[in-house]
């Protein structure tokens, strides 16, 4: 039997038939099963973790029960109250425990059957969620129903799953319960000394241990279940991204990397012309990257820079090794904006080191765009900065050596190494503005090096950060328009494009006009990702050269704009951004010598996790702070950037509280795989199982058939 083109080992057959060959899935509820577990085969059952736990230890009375709580308790049957006006009243049983009497609520019921499981003046032991109607207590469908003999069969504790419509708990758990009898004995794959160290059971007592919790504590990610299934997940990914690296770093995926060192020529004619020095941080992520360059596998290197940390510096010196080297850099931004950005910051740097610039955008058409493509494919172009046209067909370089992929989370995999392929295998750096909280970092890029910007260029002058309630909007125009007669330029930052009658927030269009109103038409510019470029464009020229002293803006600014003449930002509705998004935000003011200010509107009344992450804007600037902050209170899926990245999707791992357990799965994967590159010792075999387990397929194709 085969799974994404790979056998399947014979050990792992059970837990890759299919659901529908356990007692109680059918064609007609497959489906439901496959929701829930998110697979269609044993496997995915198994592996989908327990979300709560109900406790079913038998209680003397329901007395005292919270709303909604589950309770069991022995009873007298009392009288039966059938249902005589079809439709309008429930069928109702009387009850009475050791401490009151109460209802057993049945709808749409069928009085013979009730008659029969529960006669009149008998005993039984029930369990169900307790409700109160007109102070009454009352228990809608028991969950059960049995005789006092037969009280054994309800169990003290069960695990609560996520549902979907049409399916059951009851009838989930008899499904789990047949699947957990299907899991094997499987050959460990856990470093031994690690496993005894961290005491993890073997993999099968984990997978039941997580299937019978026996209270709220075993849902707890710190159960020895639930860290050593994490982990298992955790090394799976992580020798995903291993094989993928070591994949593409020896050219196997690309034709083969070259070593490409440079001589400090140019990039010595530039440091000549700064103002200023790098910071010790720059000088050490340039020297990882040139180190890197050197080696005959190709780089895989995430450039991590805090706003104003000098990013742009970095990756200039890097593509100059490659032009020392007589090849060519590529420098790919997601937006005509920062693209044009990076050009114009770039071209005197350039200049200064004789060094040819040309910039590649969709916009560019016909003979313009023919004539640039040709002095690409003929090398007069040495670096190339571009959007996503830079990899599209018919973009020919003469020797890509280095590809520079900026704001990476906004590409795909696929496209960011369709620009390295150009150079068969070049060398890719990517960075991001976005810092990234360590686990997810390593989560999303384990299969790159890191090198990290932590120091800011001397001379910054702190930002002032204020929170003012969206109440305040007219003192806030009022300042606005006092600075700006001051000879400051201000941006405004609006959530949305339009007006929504869905959501009550200022749109930019409708925000322009009101501010031009009141400063005067020609005092404010309005750009957002729905205007036509040249609009963007011309809103954007007359904002840099001073012209219009306010710019309106979506968060189409939230990188890559540099005007260092702006020394305020208003962001309204800030209680809808994120941390890092707001960070971004504010980090386009304080890129001059003036002192910079940042107010953040907020409409309330402010949730507690909404003051708590507006409050530690005005607490601190440091953007590495900010993301474990947003991680914390925002969690993984919703991080600015996250979504689209892709963030794995783990089925018990917590990236968020077992952060712990991902380096040291990257470490161990690492080592795995440098000591059997090919996993075909006793634990290289053990470790495929692993994967195909969890279904790692792309991971197995750089493995072969072993």
């Amino acid at each position: 039997m085969t799974h994404g083109g790979m056998m399947r080992e014979d050990v792992l057959f059970p837990l890759f038939a299919e659901q529908v060959t356990l007692p109680g899935v059918g064609p007609k509820n497959r489906t439901l099963f496959e929701k829930v577990a998110g697979g269609p085969y044993v496997r995915d059952l198994v592996l989908t973790a327990p979300t709560g736990v109900i406790d079913r230890a038998l209680r003397d009375t329901i007395l005292g029960a919270p709303e909604g709580a589950v309770v069991t308790v022995e009873v007298e049957i009392g009288s039966h109250r059938p249902n005589l006006r079809k439709g309008k009243q429930p069928y109702r049983i009387d009850v009475t425990d050791a401490g009151t009497t109460f209802h057993l609520i049945f709808f749409h019921a069928h009085g013979e059957y009730l008659n029969r499981l529960m006669p009149t003046g008998e005993r039984r032991v029930i369990s169900g969620k307790v409700e109160r109607f007109d102070s009454v207590y009352q228990m809608p469908h028991p969950d059960h129903m049995v005789p006092l003999a037969e009280a054994s069969e309800i169990p003290l504790s069960e695990p609560i799953y996520p549902l979907t419509a049409g399916l059951s708990l009851r009838v989930l758990g008899k499904v789990m319960r047949a699947a957990l009898e299907t899991v094997p004995e499987l050959p460990e794959w856990l470093d031994p000394a690690f496993q005894a160290r961290e005491a993890m059971p073997p993999w099968r007592d984990a997978v039941l241990s997580l299937h019978a919790p026996q209270g709220l504590g075993d849902i707890e990610p710190t159960t020895p279940a639930r860290r050593r299934l994490a982990y298992d997940e955790l090394l799976a990914h992580q020798l995903g991204l291993g094989l993928a690296r070591d994949a593409m770093r020896s050219g196997r995926e690309g034709g083969g990397a070259v070593s490409t060192q440079g001589d400090g020529r140019l990039r010595a004619a530039v440091l000549a012309q700064l103002p200023f020095k790098p910071t010790s941080a720059q000088d050490r992520a340039v020297a990882e990257i040139a180190a890197d360059m050197a080696t005959p596998l190709r780089m895989m290197r995430l450039l991590q820079g805090d706003v104003g940390a000098g990013k742009t510096l970095v990756a200039l010196l890097s593509m100059l090794i490659a032009v020392e080297a007589g090849g060519q850099a590529a420098l790919m931004a997601p937006t005509d904006i920062l693209a044009r950005q990076h050009l114009d910051s770039l071209t005197p740097l350039a200049a200064a080191a004789g060094v040819r610039l040309g910039a590649l955008t969709g916009r560019d058409k016909g003979r313009a765009r023919e004539d640039k493509l040709e002095m690409v494919a003929s090398g007069e172009i040495d670096i190339l900065v571009g959007t996503h046209a830079l990899f599209q067909r018919g973009v020919d370089f003469k020797e890509l050596r280095l590809a520079v992929i900026d704001e990476q989370h906004r590409f795909g995999v696929a496209q960011r190494m369709a620009l390295a392929e150009k150079g068969g295998a070049a060398d890719v750096l990517a960075m991001t503005a976005t810092p990234i909280p360590r686990t997810l970092a390593l989560a999303n890029y384990g299969d790159m090096d890191v090198s990290i910007l932590d120091e800011k260029p001397p001379g910054r002058i702190p930002i002032e950060t204020r929170l003012v309630s969206i109440d305040r909007y007219e003192e806030v125009v009022a300042g606005v328009a006092r600075a700006i007669a001051g000879g400051a330029r201000a941006y405004w930052v609006c959530p949305l494009v339009e007006e929504s009658e869905v959501i009550d927030v200022a749109a930019a269009e409708e925000r322009s006009r009101v501010l031009a109103a009141t400063l005067g038409a020609q005092t404010v510019a309005l750009t957002h990702g729905r205007l036509p470029a040249a609009e963007k464009d011309a809103a954007m020229a007359r904002f840099v050269a001073g012209e219009a002293k306010v710019l309106v803006a979506t968060t189409v600014i939230e990188v890559g704009v540099n005007v260092p003449e702006a020394t305020l930002i208003v962001i309204e509705h800030a209680e809808r951004f994120g941390l890092a998004q707001l960070h971004q935000l504010r980090g386009r003011v304080g890129r001059g010598g003036d002192a910079s200010h940042c107010l953040l509107l907020y409409g309330g009344p402010l949730s507690e996790a909404g003051r708590a992450r507006l409050s530690i804007m005005r607490e601190t600037e440091d953007g590495f702070r900010l993301a474990e902050e947003d991680l914390r209170l925002r969690g993984a899926g919703d991080l600015l950037g996250v979504k689209q990245s892709g963030l794995p999707a783990f089925r018990v791992a917590d990236v968020e509280r077992q952060g712990d357990l991902m380096k040291t799965a990257q470490d161990d994967a690492r080592l795995a795989l440098s000591q059997d590159p090919t996993l075909t010792n006793d634990r290289g075999q053990a470790l495929r199982l692993l994967l195909q387990l969890m279904g790692r397929d792309e991971a197995m194709k750089y493995l072969g058939s072993g």
